[in-house]
């Protein structure tokens, strides 16, 4: 607007100051003034064609200014995966720290614990009924560990772990075959037959238990109970560790 208000007042100084314009007969004063303003008309279309430009301008710069907001956004963005990407690796390194030990320890072998045995380690035995019901087990096979005493019947576990426990039992009709796996005094499982018309009867039973280091775990016969065992192992008591905890 401000061009055009230039462009009117040099209009007036053309039209009132200029020295001699009355005097020009050749010149015809219409066709001057359509001269004059043409020009303003032209001035006015490119005062349009600036203002429109600066429009233009202002509209690029407000795009300009919402690009800026939206890389700034962005890179917070980034900035912040960045930081949870960190977090993630280190978790990982640690983790990887911690499979790398398992593996060392494992290539070390690591605690080895197993034992299996049976009653008889010579000829036919019949235990029970008797007032001493604990089962020793006299027939070694295998004692990694040394966690099973032959001479008392009791297993102590060696270390903090679970544990894999199995046992069967044999006997004849006579009387209530069968035994009780027993912990720290507490009875765990159990096999069970009644005295009944066929020849002899079996069981087995397993179980994994958690064990502290220290903890005993042995067998027992039932009330009144029996089992036998001769060289081909009726009658068994095995368990190893499962691993460490």
């Amino acid at each position: 607007m401000e061009l055009k208000v230039m462009c009117l007042l040099t209009l007036l100084e053309l039209l009132f100051v200029e020295p001699g314009f009355g005097q020009r007969g050749d010149i015809d004063i219409i066709e001057l003034m359509k001269d004059k303003l043409e020009l303003i008309k032209k001035l006015d279309e490119k005062l349009k064609g600036v203002e429109g430009r600066q429009n233009d301008f202002e509209a690029l710069e407000a795009k300009l200014n919402a690009t800026v907001d939206e890389v700034t956004r962005q890179k917070a963005e980034v900035d912040k995966l960045k930081k949870e990407n960190e977090g993630l690796q280190m978790r990982l390194n640690a983790t990887d720290e911690e499979i790398d030990k398992l593996k060392q320890n494992s290539a070390k072998g690591g605690p080895q614990i197993a034992f299996s045995a049976s009653l008889s380690n010579f000829g036919e035995i019949y235990k029970g009924p008797c007032t001493d019901k604990a089962l020793i087990f006299k027939r070694v096979f295998s004692n990694t560990g040394n966690g099973y005493d032959p001479n008392t019947g009791i297993f102590t576990a060696p270390v903090n772990g679970l544990y894999f426990l199995s046992f069967s039992t044999y006997g004849y009709n006579t009387h209530v075959m069968g035994a009780i796996l027993m912990k720290n005094g507490v009875s765990q499982i159990s096999t069970y037959e009644y005295p009944s018309s066929d020849g002899s009867d079996s069981g087995s039973n397993a179980v994994v238990l958690q064990l502290a280091a220290g903890d005993k775990v042995y067998m027992e016969l039932w009330d009144n109970g029996r089992v036998f065992d001769n060289m081909n192992g009726h009658t068994t008591f095995s368990g190893f560790l499962l691993f460490p905890v």
